[in-house]
């Protein structure tokens, strides 16, 4: 294990471990500094992009000597929920863990968050687990005839999944994800993607985020948009309102402690139904770094140290373009520079197809400007 490049017990403020050390890990130090709060990272990749910026545990997430590390840390969070349950186990009692075990194990898997979310009294899409070969029967017919086949764990980014629209498809579905444990979710008629994040203390003080709203390509986050063009007869304050008392009953049920990030499906009428839950910052938040007020990133770090919370919602019209790498094209930054109102945020990764590698947040005096300028930025951004 790599020693850190600093001494922590010289540092008269607060130190946060972060489980994790990619772009995310990158940004929530990059928030934490400017507060008198230094960052340590256990993350075994040797050019993770926040040993930047932060104190750099290179080992394995259940390295002994890097938990005992993170151990002598003020609180733990985590920048992605991939880390493994024994690592927290290895932490707790040691050192806040937030948020804890527990709620990693369920976030991370899909089965398992969809009926937490159930219990929660929060809505979702019709699903059904598929955990054997002989779950896969009549599963279509009880999620509406079409469904997208899922694996419970790891997938990300549109990766392990498959659209299945027949009980042929649906076993030829499950046999190239591996067999292994999936969730099989019925298709739903939404009419747009939203996002909301809510940061929870120990002592229960809960704070909220904007509603966003995202369009996906390929399966990959490509724009997210505050504020939200819902429909006058759907009710834009309403819809937000909903999607708060969801995230709250989702935090409260949950016992949270840090941050956690819904995505809805909003379908026409106003209903929203809870898509996935990722306990932390996350890429449609990614437009609160520029858009004026609190930016997700110090929404977490506060939360999981402590500090005075506060509901984080830009003070402008603002947006966030994904940058994700296409082979044998760059994005035009000559241009992406001169246009009004963007500011480019780069994770130092090595280009690959299809890896996130960095995003651009542009703002606006008004919501027209913004999506003239959001359209420039796709023009400019493979």
């Amino acid at each position: 294990m790599s020693a850190p490049t600093g001494k922590a017990e010289t540092f008269a403020g607060p130190t946060l471990g972060i489980l994790g050390g990619g772009q995310l890990a990158q940004m929530l130090a990059l928030a934490a500094l400017p507060l008198g709060v230094r960052v340590r990272v256990l993350e075994p990749d040797p050019q993770a992009p926040a040993r930047l910026c932060a104190d750099h545990l290179q080992a394995p997430y259940t390295d002994p000597a890097g938990l005992d590390a993170l151990a002598e840390c003020d609180a733990v969070t985590l920048e992605f929920e991939n880390v493994p349950v024994a690592a927290l186990d290895a932490l707790s009692g040691r050192v806040p863990v937030r948020p804890g075990g527990e709620l990693l194990a369920r976030s991370k898997h899909r089965a398992r968050e969809k009926a937490a979310l159930r219990a929660a009294g929060v809505q979702t899409a019709p699903f059904v687990a598929v955990e054997t070969e002989a779950d896969l029967d009549g599963a279509l017919e009880r999620v509406g005839g079409r469904g997208i086949l899922k694996t419970s764990e790891l997938g990300y980014d549109g990766k392990g999944q498959a659209r299945v629209s027949t009980q042929g498809e649906l076993a030829e579905a499950w046999a190239a994800l591996g067999r292994v444990s999936c969730v099989l979710e019925g298709l739903v008629a939404f009419e747009r993607e939203v996002s909301l994040s809510v940061a929870r203390t120990a002592g229960g003080e809960l704070a909220f985020g904007p509603l966003i709203e995202n369009v996906h390509r390929d399966g990959i986050l490509r724009t997210s948009v505050y504020p939200v063009a819902v429909p006058e007869s759907t009710g834009p304050e309403d819809t937000e309102a909903r999607a708060r008392e969801a995230a709250r009953a989702i935090a409260e049920a949950w016992g949270l402690e840090g941050l956690l990030t819904v995505e809805f499906f909003l379908l026409p009428g106003g209903t929203l139904l809870a898509n996935e839950v990722a306990p932390r910052v996350h890429n449609s938040g990614h437009l609160t770094q520029d858009g004026g007020g609190l930016s997700q990133f110090e929404a977490q770090v506060r939360a999981v140290l402590g500090l005075p919370l506060a509901d984080w919602r830009p003070l402008l019209p603002c947006a966030m373009v994904n940058v994700v790498g296409v082979k044998g094209r760059e994005p035009q930054w000559a241009a992406i520079d001169a246009l009004p109102g963007t500011h480019v945020h780069l994770y130092h990764k090595a280009p690959r197809a299809g890896r996130k590698l960095g995003h651009v947040n542009v703002v606006a005096p008004d919501l027209g400007t913004l999506r003239e300028r959001v359209a420039r930025l796709e023009e400019l951004i493979p």
